[in-house]
């Protein structure tokens, strides 16, 4: 049993990541996302630190924006002309609430996305005075539950692999919409001690088929 178990584990990807953060990236990665828009917010640092050091071929390239709502229209319009998602990261609360809209208007018209963000630290002993209080909700996936799929917060490094597949079959499979994950910011800065498998992409990463029409 021992050897076919090892056989069995010798088949799947092993993750590279040293960090929770270099893991959620290298999952985006390996979907092929090829883009991220965001306003940088601390809630997610860790993910903006492994965007810029942890080597996954340059994917997903960083679009920097001025506003969330900005960042979440240019995730919908890279949609509706590829019919492919691409990543807008959101910082904690308000940036989500920032958002909103522009989740809304997405969710109305359709199409795939990937909105993520960050919260916490949700171990109270964690949190530094005051600031990381404030950057804490539970749940904060309810900001936006109405007008999203799916939402989901992992609450381990195992977890993380397969909420991000889900999210992406999810947010692709007709009628599609945008979905939201959250990232605890522990989580985000946990060092990687063993090997983590990783699932196989889906088979459809292809572009979604779709009539694009214009409004008169």
């Amino acid at each position: 049993m021992q050897d076919l178990e090892s056989a069995v584990g010798s088949k799947q990807r092993l993750s590279q990541a040293q960090y929770g953060s270099d893991l959620i990236v290298e999952m985006f990665a390996s979907l092929g996302i090829p883009y991220v828009a965001f306003n940088p917010g601390s809630s997610y640092r860790g993910i903006h630190d492994s965007l810029v050091n942890f080597e996954t071929a340059g994917m997903p390239e960083m679009v920097l924006c001025l506003h969330e709502e900005i960042a979440v229209a240019v995730a919908h319009g890279y949609a509706r002309v590829t019919g492919k998602p691409m990543l807008a990261a959101l910082h904690d609360l308000v940036g989500l609430q920032h958002g909103s809209m522009a989740i809304f208007n997405a969710w109305c018209d359709r199409v795939p996305m990937l909105v993520i963000g960050g919260t916490g630290p949700m171990a109270p002993e964690n949190r530094r005075a005051h600031i990381d209080w404030v950057h804490t909700a539970l749940v904060q996936g309810n900001v936006v539950r109405d007008i999203v799929k799916w939402d989901d917060q992992p609450a381990s490094l195992q977890a993380i692999p397969e909420s991000i597949l889900r999210a992406y079959r999810i947010a692709m499979t007709e009628p599609s919409a945008p979905v939201y994950l959250c990232f605890d910011v522990d989580l985000q800065e946990a060092p990687i001690s063993g090997s983590i498998p990783l699932p196989d992409p889906p088979a459809s990463r292809h572009r979604r088929q779709r009539r694009l029409t214009s409004t008169p």
